[in-house]
C-alpha cells in the first residue's frame, strides 16, 4: 500500500483538477471556489478570517477578491466603527456562482465515492477531520487529545 502522504496527495489533485474544469465553466478561477464556499457559509467576513479560514495567504486573498468584486462576486465594504477593515459579503451573482458550485462538488465528491458505503464515506470523512484537528493543533504548537 503507498503511503498517507502519497495517497492524500494524489487523491488531492486528482479532485482539484476534476474540480478545476467544472469551475471554469461558470467563469470562476483558482482560488474563487474556496472563499465562495466560505461566505455561502458564513456571509460575511474581513480578508484575514477568510484567508485563514481557506487556508490561503492574505496577500493572495487580496488579489483573488479583487478579480472577484471585479467580476461582481463580491463586494467589500466597511463596517460602522471599524475603518481598518474590509468586510468581504456575496452578490446575488456569487451566490448564484455559490449555489452551481455546490452543486459541482457534490458531483465529483459522488463520483469519487461511487465505490464507497454511506458508512464508509461518514468513517473517510471522520478520519480526515482528525488528521486535519491534528496538524491545526501541531501547528498551532498544542497536544492532540485522544
Amino acid at each position: 500500500m503507498e503511503s498517507l502522504h502519497y495517497l492524500l496527495m494524489k487523491t488531492h489533485a486528482m479532485f482539484y483538477r476534476q474540480i478545476q474544469a467544472e469551475i471554469g465553466k461558470i467563469g470562476l478561477t483558482s482560488g474563487q471556489p474556496k472563499i465562495l464556499e466560505f461566505l455561502q457559509k458564513y456571509k460575511e467576513a474581513d480578508q484575514k478570517t477568510i484567508a485563514s479560514y481557506c487556508e490561503i495567504e492574505q496577500a493572495t486573498v487580496g488579489s483573488i477578491l479583487l478579480r472577484m468584486e471585479k467580476a461582481g462576486l463580491v463586494v467589500r465594504r466597511q463596517k460602522e466603527g471599524n475603518r481598518r477593515s474590509l468586510y468581504v459579503s456575496m452578490t446575488q451573482k456569487g451566490e448564484e456562482a455559490a449555489r452551481q458550485l455546490t452543486g459541482i462538488f457534490h458531483g465529483v465528491e459522488a463520483a469519487a465515492a461511487r465505490d464507497l458505503s454511506e458508512g464508509e464515506v461518514a468513517e473517510l470523512k471522520e478520519l480526515l477531520t482528525k488528521l486535519c484537528d491534528s496538524m491545526q493543533a501541531q501547528a498551532a504548537g498544542k497536544k492532540v487529545e485522544k
